[in-house]
């Protein structure tokens, strides 16, 4: 059994609005990761809110999904990490893994995630790979929850993801390079393809 915790807790200080509610192609983006999380085999979706929380909870009522308030956020992103997975934990305490993804990455979508959660090996981390690096969305083997659990500050699960190199398995995810961190970023997303 595979959780899955959508981070949304951040306060976009670098776009200088609220990304989690930026529309694109008729939702927000928000709405767009929750639709893949719950489209996707993984149960039950934690969803963490924080900065922005007032504003994004309606966006949450009617989704099958539960959502958990990050009083912390400020601290970081281990902060969101640790409360997602403290709260999914307490929802199903026998998950084998868990997967993390974020809002700001647009072309996420429940075949992305299923392909992580069908990679996936006991002991293992299987993270998507993109622009030579390793990253969200991620899925980390039951084994790693106490060091997710540990986590401070800015340090994202990307740290746990270096560290553990030799445990990875990487699932290409080319458009996973496309996330949405400032107005150009957001500008670019919506610019037609030619």
């Amino acid at each position: 059994m595979t959780g899955l915790v959508l981070l949304a807790a951040g306060a976009s200080t670098r776009l200088g609005e609220p990304k989690q509610q930026l529309p694109y192609q008729g939702q927000t983006l928000l709405q767009r990761a929750v639709r893949a999380a719950v489209e996707s085999v993984c149960v039950p979706v934690v969803v963490v809110v924080g900065a922005n929380a007032p504003s994004l909870l309606p966006y949450l009522s009617d989704s099958q999904v539960h959502t958990v308030q990050n009083q912390h956020w400020e601290e970081g992103m281990a902060s969101s990490v640790r409360c997602g997975l403290e709260y999914l934990l307490r929802k199903a305490p026998t998950l084998s893994a868990c997967v993390f993804m974020v809002c700001d990455q647009p072309y996420t979508t429940a075949t992305v995630l299923d392909a992580l959660v069908q990679a996936q090996q006991e002991g293992k981390i299987v993270a998507s790979a993109y622009s030579g690096v390793l990253g969200t969305p991620v899925l980390f083997h039951k084994r790693f929850f106490r060091v997710l659990l540990a986590l401070q500050g800015q340090q994202g699960a990307r740290k746990i993801v270096q560290q553990y190199q030799q445990e990875v398995i990487a699932i290409p995810f080319a458009k996973g390079a496309v996330d949405i961190d400032t107005a150009a970023d957001y500008t670019a997303l919506l610019a037609p393809e030619v």
